[in-house]
């Protein structure tokens, strides 16, 4: 038999880095979930992920276990990587931040593949063009 979930609760934290303090221990506590315990479990399992945005799903059952789900870095965060700009341009469409190449959306559409609402390659790269044109930065060729 199927445990009974009781609560989802959506989280992005620092990869390694998660504390009882908040966001987690205010988002988990309030749900009755051993907080260190999760604390353990999300900096193991991404332990190799340190300094990148983890957003995490976790599902809280009635017993007060818990699961959780690792996705991918959000878009904005590899764009910025790829792009070696410290934040997008705070006028989009009229000033420039910087300029990104085909082959990074390509690789960055890879690794969100995962996780983006697309079909094929070419619809996950269109998705990934549209963020970086949203944050002001250039595609070129």
């Amino acid at each position: 038999m199927a445990k009974k979930i009781k609560a989802s609760v959506k989280m992005m934290l620092q990869g390694g880095a998660a504390t009882p303090a908040p966001p987690v221990g205010s988002s988990l506590g309030q749900h009755g979930v051993s907080i260190m315990d999760f604390c353990k479990k999300f900096n193991a399992a991404t332990s190799k992920r340190k300094g990148e945005t983890v957003p995490v799903f976790i599902t809280i059952y009635t017993d007060r276990t818990f699961d959780f789900i690792l996705k991918t870095p959000p878009v904005s965060e590899l764009i910025r990587k790829r792009a070696n700009v410290k934040k997008g341009s705070s006028n989009p469409g009229k000033d420039v931040a910087g300029v990104i190449n085909r082959t990074a959306i390509e690789e960055i559409a890879k690794i969100k593949m995962p996780d983006l609402n697309a079909f094929n390659m070419e619809a996950a790269k269109k998705i990934i063009e549209g963020s970086a044109r949203s944050m002001g930065l250039d595609v070129v060729d």
